[in-house]
């Protein structure tokens, strides 16, 4: 089996996917659209992306393809603490407080704003379409002051020295990914809950739409994890609304929750219902 995967090697979304497909052929894309339209195409039986990050929340770019290009449904979720660190080339490592662009995914730059804000308030960031690339281009490019945000396996394959270590905001770090391709993806590792997720969107003139929306999960006891807007990119001030349901109800009893938001008039797109697996972060 093939896995596509947000690369190259090295990066958050490799480490996720080897250790959740040890034994497949892992394929490397460049972005994350890239990634799912080689699910799309056929190019991989599956294909994994981040989803959300605890401190900088949903990966939007993730969400709006899945909503907006695609039906390829989810059928895992991966959970993988996350430990951000701060790389130079070998020949930089005692003059790395000289570093004056520090490059990595965007995200990465966001979760690591309280240290680049003590030792480097007046340095350069670049963002890369993934951390491992951003580590690659330091490596290739030892002659200058730059610095790599990424994990720590990066710093191994790309040969680098770590100058920072764990410089996340927030200790308790992890990204959630999405396995895509298949409704239901079992991996060799113990899983832990299950969960639906879904896009709803309800008629733009009804008054109260949404909590009549949520009344369908709420008199029926049904847990929603987690509730958010992104835009229709259709007309300003439109929205769907991305939620997460704890499936620990019967699933007839969320099936019809559902259908009572669809005879309400409002339309449900199932993104997928798929078992969570959390491994341990590098």
């Amino acid at each position: 089996m093939r896995v596509g995967f947000l690369g190259p090697e090295a990066s958050f979304t490799h480490n996720a996917t080897k250790t959740a497909f040890p034994n497949e052929e892992l394929i490397s894309y460049h972005s994350i659209p890239a990634c799912i339209k080689g699910v799309e195409f056929g190019e991989v039986d599956l294909g994994v992306v981040p989803i959300e990050n605890t401190i900088e929340g949903s990966v939007n770019t993730t969400v709006d393809y899945l909503y907006h290009q695609t039906s390829i449904p989810v059928g895992a979720e991966i959970v993988l603490p996350i430990y951000q660190q701060l790389m130079v080339a070998k020949n930089n490592q005692d003059k790395w407080q000289e570093t004056t662009k520090i490059l990595s995914h965007p995200q990465a730059l966001a979760q690591s704003q309280e240290f680049i804000r003590t030792y480097f308030p007046m340095a350069e960031l670049e963002g890369t379409p993934s951390t491992a690339y951003a580590a690659n281009f330091v490596a290739s490019h030892p002659e200058q002051k730059i610095a790599a945000i990424a994990p720590k396996l990066s710093a191994q394959t790309y040969e680098l020295s770590i100058v920072g270590k764990n410089i996340q905001d927030v200790a308790i770090n992890q990204t959630r990914f999405w396995v895509l391709g298949s409704e239901k993806v079992a991996l060799p590792i113990a899983s832990e809950d299950k969960k639906l997720t879904i896009a709803l969107t309800m008629p733009n003139n009804m008054p109260g739409a949404l909590h009549k929306a949520l009344s369908a999960f709420s008199w029926r006891e049904i847990d929603l994890s987690k509730i958010e807007s992104r835009p229709l990119k259709t007309t300003l001030g439109e929205y769907f609304f991305l939620i997460d349901i704890n499936v620990q109800k019967p699933q007839q009893l969320i099936d019809n929750a559902l259908e009572e938001i669809r005879l309400m008039g409002g339309s449900v797109k199932i993104f997928g219902n798929y078992s969570i697996y959390p491994i341990n972060g590098v």
